[in-house]
């Protein structure tokens, strides 16, 4: 039987920082009072295009697995935050990878977008559609954010990652996965201003309003990745304590305890990132995942737990076992250009032009 191993990782992290104190000159808040809500000190704003730090990931990510674009068979991007809808991002990553020929899809379910993504290459992988597959998450949130709004400014950031499937014979990679979604209540995080409902309405592209009813998120967010975490976990046959590293969605440290709790694993077997970076949505979990390899927090043959929610209200979690590598085979020499502005400044034009886009 035929499984899809991760094989290779990278992440593309834009070098601007904004910290909770920044974001404090522009809104009435303080560090201490995003800090104890949410555990986020500060997050990434870039300075390119969401398809520039996915490119980045992405030659990381083939340098890891020691494979060549030109033999990737298929790419699939996970993201809310398109450069452009039509054509998708996926084959403008094709093109600037020079994997020509590839299949190229998009995967929009907000922040579960590359896990969700992962399920339908795994599933291609081992039913033998394809042999390999480019596994992206990444989001340009800070363009579309609302950055007079304080309930949402404080919590989200940009980046990118990408792993790297294979078909293999071992016993490894993603063996169990849970997906749904709340629909009912895809009310509670709604972003107004993106998508074809506003075209012709006298309204500004990306001039958006946040519809985020906070609260209700948490209660969803946690019942979701628990009773999917509870599900894959009784379908493997593993108690709790066959998990070796959750790697969650890093949305809010308050959620993620809950959810650790609720699928009663010890914080000290949880990878949280979420203080560095905030809530990058489709990235967080690649992210994370690629750190906890650079940490070690990941050994050969281990059990990961990878649950996330997002807007729609999506959850899922996945069950992966991991391989013998741990390490890169190689790494790329490539990075993003360094930027012209403070993440404060980028932050400024955003606001005096209501949001507008990166112009």
């Amino acid at each position: 039987m035929l499984n899809a191993s991760i094989t290779g990782w990278g992440k593309c992290l834009p070098p601007a920082i904004l910290s909770n104190a920044d974001i404090a000159t522009f809104i009435e808040t303080t560090d201490e009072w995003v800090t104890t809500r949410t555990g986020i000190r500060e997050r990434r704003i870039s300075h390119v295009s969401l398809g520039e730090m996915a490119h980045v990931a992405s030659v990381r990510a083939l340098a890891c697995a020691g494979l060549a674009a030109k033999d990737l068979d298929l790419i699939v991007f996970g993201t809310t935050t398109h450069d452009d809808q039509c054509p998708n991002m996926a084959s403008g990553l094709q093109k600037m990878l020079g994997a020509e020929g590839c299949g190229a899809m998009d995967v929009n379910t907000a922040c579960t977008s590359f896990l969700y993504g992962l399920s339908t290459a795994a599933a291609m992988i081992k039913t033998g559609v394809v042999r390999n597959a480019l596994v992206v998450g990444g989001e340009l949130i800070s363009p579309y954010m609302d950055w007079n709004d304080r309930n949402v400014a404080v919590l989200f950031g940009d980046g990118a990652a990408a792993v790297l499937l294979q078909a293999t014979d071992r016993d490894e990679g993603l063996m169990l996965e849970k997906l749904g979604c709340y629909g009912e209540a895809r009310e509670i995080l709604r972003i107004h201003g993106m998508g074809g409902s506003y075209v012709h309405q006298g309204r500004m592209l990306g001039a958006t309003e946040w519809q985020f009813e906070g609260q209700e998120i948490f209660k969803k967010a946690v019942m979701g990745m628990g009773l999917a975490s509870e599900d894959v976990l009784k379908r493997a046959g593993l108690s709790p304590a066959a998990i070796d590293l959750v790697v969650p969605h890093q949305a809010n440290l308050r959620i993620i305890e809950a959810v650790a709790k609720k699928a009663g694993v010890s914080m000290d077997r949880v990878y949280v990132s979420v203080g560095r970076y905030g809530n990058m949505s489709a990235a967080t979990v690649p992210v994370a995942l690629c750190e906890a390899l650079e940490d070690r927090r990941i050994k050969p043959g281990a059990t990961l737990l990878m649950p996330a929610f997002g807007g729609g209200l999506t959850f899922c979690a996945h069950l992966v076992r991991w391989g013998e590598r741990t390490t890169p085979i190689a790494t790329a020499n490539i990075d993003l250009p360094p930027p012209e502005r403070t993440a404060l400044e980028m932050v400024e034009r955003y606001r005096r032009s209501k949001g507008a886009g990166l112009a």
